[in-house]
């Protein structure tokens, strides 16, 4: 199963038309559905922190499921709103090219006013949809995100409902359940904030982890009685190991024009000179970094469906001539963002099991 399936098979099970119920949640006991997003949650917290999240461990926990490529919350979060893969939605990463803007890269999830976010992810929501049913539907989610393109892109159709301290998350989560049928998509970053800065299993790390599961058991206590309670994640995350930085002096910079992506995921275009054999400069990158990182050029990506079966002229025009993903604890870093790029100790964006796969869980309240 794969994280693109999890809001559709909800929205199903209350009634959405066209949707599939791919995760064979069955129908909606109480026509009211909450799905907790924890972002940067890998599948693996549980086995090794479950004594530090006892209500999210106590949930009936499915296989774990994939985020997309890249493992990043701009592609991830877009794919659970729309039910639909990178290819198609065309968010592919956390940076990417502007086409036909003379080199400008729009960061996803800070936006950039010139781009309209409907244009750029023209994909119908699953909360436009919804909402068009008389399904009601809620975002809730800290205030500063509510007027952001990102959120304009990805999950126009909600009603947002800003909520900054748990007593707020619990409050509009309860305001969001009031009336069947129901949607409730709360989403919390403390626990990816906290990897970013000080890495997974740092003690900042832990208590982001108590606070989310702690946010998770007032939730549960306080909405409806026979609301279905879900938990999922955009990606996981792992701890730095080797920083290689692309500045002007490194081999792997020679026919490049600007980077974009992520350090574990990087989007690379290359300059006129190099537009028509990309293989050339793809196999430099090969042959230097070894194992460190698997390379693409932009037609094997397509070829090998690594945004998906289909690729939109949108998603492709976005999209690097080459793509660089990092193996093991690798990163590699943009010299115009060393400094922040440098600091953060998680990362992830890459397609090791510990960024891919994320949990899926579900809890009856009673």
């Amino acid at each position: 199963m794969h994280l693109a399936d999890v809001a559709s098979s909800i929205f199903s099970s209350l009634g959405l038309d066209d949707v599939e119920d791919r995760i064979g949640c069955g129908p909606s006991p109480a026509g009211r559905e909450c799905l907790f997003l924890i972002d940067g949650f890998g599948a693996d917290v549980l086995a090794q922190y479950a004594d530090l999240a006892p209500t999210l461990s106590s949930m009936r926990h499915f296989a774990p499921i994939d985020s997309p490529f890249p493992s990043t919350t701009a592609t991830s979060l877009t794919c659970l709103s729309t039910g639909v893969l990178p290819g198609i939605h065309g968010m592919l990463g956390y940076t990417v090219r502007v086409p036909r803007s003379g080199g400008r890269i729009l960061n996803s999830i800070k936006w950039d006013e010139r781009v309209d976010p409907i244009s750029w992810q023209p994909v119908p929501t699953l909360f436009e949809r919804a909402a068009q049913q008389d399904i009601s539907v809620s975002h809730v989610a800290a205030k500063r995100y509510e007027n952001t393109g990102f959120t304009r892109a990805t999950f126009r159709g909600a009603q947002y409902r800003g909520a900054n301290v748990v007593a707020d998350l619990v409050a509009q989560t309860k305001v969001a359940l009031k009336t069947a049928p129901a949607f409730a998509y709360v989403y919390v970053n403390d626990l990816d904030v906290a990897g970013h800065s000080d890495g997974v299993g740092s003690e900042k790390w832990l208590a982001a982890l108590k606070y989310v599961d702690h946010v998770a058991h007032m939730i549960i206590s306080q909405i409806p009685q026979g609301t279905r309670f879900w938990l999922t994640a955009d990606h996981g995350m792992i701890n730095v190991k080797e920083k290689i930085v692309l500045g002007l002096d490194n081999p792997l910079m020679q026919g490049v024009s600007l980077l974009a992506g992520e350090p574990r995921a990087r989007h690379i275009y290359l300059d006129e000179a190099n537009l028509s054999e990309p293989e050339n400069v793809a196999e430099i990158w090969s042959r230097f970094l070894g194992s460190r990182a698997r390379v693409f050029t932009q037609a094997q990506a397509i070829a090998d469906g690594l945004f998906g079966e289909n690729v939109s002229l949108d998603a492709q025009e976005r999209m690097g001539d080459i793509i660089a993903i990092a193996n093991d604890g690798v990163i590699f870093i943009d010299p115009e963002r060393e400094v922040m790029e440098s600091a953060m100790v998680g990362h992830h964006g890459a397609m090791t099991d510990a960024e891919r796969l994320i949990p899926l869980a579900v809890l009856e309240t009673t």
